[in-house]
């Protein structure tokens, strides 16, 4: 039982990686992406808290107040992290390449493992660490000959993003009993009065174009339904394997940009390939050796 669960949650979270992967295609396809940030993050925060409210109402019922009321501190602390996460990845996306922000995403379990270390007393297994370094190794492979060092603002904006996603990540892990999913749509909405703020005080309107208007729902929905298996994987891993499992999303972020289907037409460099290979290597390697812990538990 406890290797069918632990299989399930495994799921639950490459899946929600895969799903975040095409955050960074889809922005691609914004009209004028670097001019309507804050509005694109508007909508998107709007879709992200509609989504989960629909989620719960549809799960719980009537029971969705009672949710947002039993969030508590460390739920608002992870929505907390995640509006950060939101405005930070859109921010250093357009500032710099996807490359320089998807290896800053990359760091991410190095900072979720030390954070659960210091606040929740998580053991990290050695074959975590492994897979975490092998994953940087890889990653840093992949994005050799595409990094930009003038790009130094987008690039440090890109690790905001990271620990913000530590941040959530660890917090649905220090409270197991605190309601799911809430603390998501509190983060959509926290989200969208952040940037209403910031609009108003620049004297600016939440209208853009209609297809970044599509583009920005759209990807709130895929980020929303991400994180809903993200959290529903989350019990069974630590905060650093969560994080690790989840780069799933930088390995789709570089291929999807690739296939000719998106119009793209890239083609894949040796440095690509053999990155790639070895984040997915080290995924592998994390995922077969805790599979066969949980089937000696079972």
């Amino acid at each position: 039982m406890a290797a069918t669960e632990y299989a399930k949650a495994l799921s639950s979270v490459l899946m929600a990686g895969t799903l975040w992967s095409f955050g960074a295609l889809i922005v691609r396809y914004m009209v004028d992406a670097y001019h309507y940030r804050w509005q694109y993050l508007f909508f998107r925060g709007v879709a992200i808290a509609l989504v989960l409210c629909l989620y719960l109402a549809f799960k719980d019922g009537n029971r969705l107040i009672v949710h947002f009321r039993n969030i508590g501190f460390s739920g608002v602390i992870g929505a907390s992290g995640l509006v950060c996460a939101f405005v930070c990845y859109i921010w250093s996306i357009t500032l710099t390449t996807a490359a320089n922000t998807l290896i800053m995403i990359a760091i991410s379990p190095f900072v979720a493992a030390l954070l659960g270390l210091i606040l929740l007393k998580e053991k990290i297994r050695s074959v975590t660490w492994i897979s975490i370094t092998m994953s940087l190794i890889g990653i840093s492979v992949m994005v050799m000959e595409n990094l930009e060092t003038g790009a130094f603002w987008g690039t440090i904006i890109g690790f905001g993003s990271a620990f913000g996603f530590a941040v959530f990540s660890v917090s649905i892990r220090f409270r197991k009993d605190a309601p799911q999913f809430a603390n998501i749509a509190l983060a959509g909405m926290m989200c969208t009065l952040l940037t209403i703020a910031i609009l108003y005080g620049r004297q600016e309107t939440i209208l853009m174009p209609i297809r970044n208007v599509f583009l920005s729902m759209l990807h709130g929905l895929w980020v929303a339904g991400g994180l809903i298996l993200f959290s529903q994987g989350a019990k069974q891993f630590t905060a650093a394997e969560l994080n690790l499992l989840s780069l799933t999303e930088v390995i789709g972020g570089v291929v999807w940009v690739y296939l000719p289907i998106f119009g793209i037409h890239e083609i894949p460099s040796i440095y690509t390939v053999v990155g790639g290979s070895i984040v997915l290597g080290a995924i592998f390697l994390n995922s077969t050796k805790g599979f066969r812990a949980h089937q000696v538990k079972g």
